[in-house]
């Protein structure tokens, strides 16, 4: 793989990289470090697989770029299988200062909005397909491409046992019981987990694989508890600069967090699948 990606990445470049090393992280093919000889850095993603999708991922980090002010790489060259970009600086470790940053950020994010629901383009979300049909109505969108999508996606591939699909449908059918329209659509990075962000000296310095679409924003809020990527002194920043609505935290959390857990199911299965159960009964379904 690093021979033929050498020779590749020598006539993007006009240059043959001095030192290619793998790096960790990532759910879709490879990610290497590519060192060059005038000492700058990058990093190179690399599937082979035939469903790559790569470029993708460039358009959402381009996306973010031109829409907000969030450090994301600089994208060099974007096909479906091979991704090539800039390569940041930090480590997926956040004290109080950074975690505040992190909630200036999102909150400024989560100001850009647009008229409808979705995004231009289906998208990935670990390298699961991520429906983005413009949708009038944040609940029916929650409803038809997020939760009944990915639930029904689960179960096709044999992850998902048919009653727990039954009763995923039976909550989709009652969402009106426990969420309400937001005043308006925000854009949200889709998947906030700590290998995603990068920070150094109390600054966050990186967001990386985004899941983009506009949403309510309390899905980005639900996510960052669900595997707890920051912590009190982010939502109180949060809180102070964009504001967490009533409900939040004693409903909204737990139904909206039914997605990411939908998507680990269909990745993993397992224990995750006894999580997607609590939230059901949760909710009395």
């Amino acid at each position: 793989m690093t021979t033929d990606l050498n020779q590749r990445l020598a006539d993007i470049l006009g240059q043959r990289p001095a030192r290619i090393s793998p790096l960790s992280g990532g759910c879709v093919g490879e990610v290497y470090r590519v060192d060059l000889a005038n000492g700058r850095s990058l990093v190179a993603k690399v599937d082979g697989s035939s469903g790559a999708a790569l470029d993708k991922e460039g358009w959402m980090l381009h996306y973010l770029a031109t829409k907000s002010a969030l450090p994301v790489p600089d994208i060099l060259h974007s096909n479906p299988d091979m991704l090539l970009m800039s390569l940041l600086p930090g480590r997926s470790s956040f004290d109080a200062r950074s975690e505040a940053h992190a909630a200036a950020l999102l909150a400024e994010l989560h100001a850009v909005s647009a008229p409808a629901y979705g995004l231009d383009t289906d998208t990935l979300i670990g390298g699961l397909h991520h429906p983005n049909p413009w949708t009038e109505s944040w609940i029916e969108f929650f409803r038809q491409q997020r939760l009944l999508f990915m639930a029904r996606t689960a179960y096709d591939a044999g992850r998902l046992p048919a009653h727990i699909l039954a009763r995923v449908e039976t909550l989709a059918g009652k969402l009106e019981r426990w969420l309400e329209e937001p005043s308006a659509p925000a854009l949200i990075h889709g998947d906030i987990w700590s290998g995603n962000v990068l920070a150094q000296s109390g600054r966050i310095t990186g967001f990386l694989d985004p899941a983009i679409y506009y949403a309510d924003s309390e899905m980005e809020l639900a996510f960052i508890t669900l595997f707890h990527t920051f912590g009190d002194a982010f939502f109180r920043c949060y809180d102070e600069l964009h504001g967490i609505r009533p409900g939040f935290w004693e409903t909204r959390r737990d139904l909206y967090n039914l997605y990411p857990l939908l998507v680990h199911v269909r990745l993993f299965g397992g224990g995750y699948v006894s999580s997607v159960q609590r939230i059901l009964s949760q909710f009395g379904v």
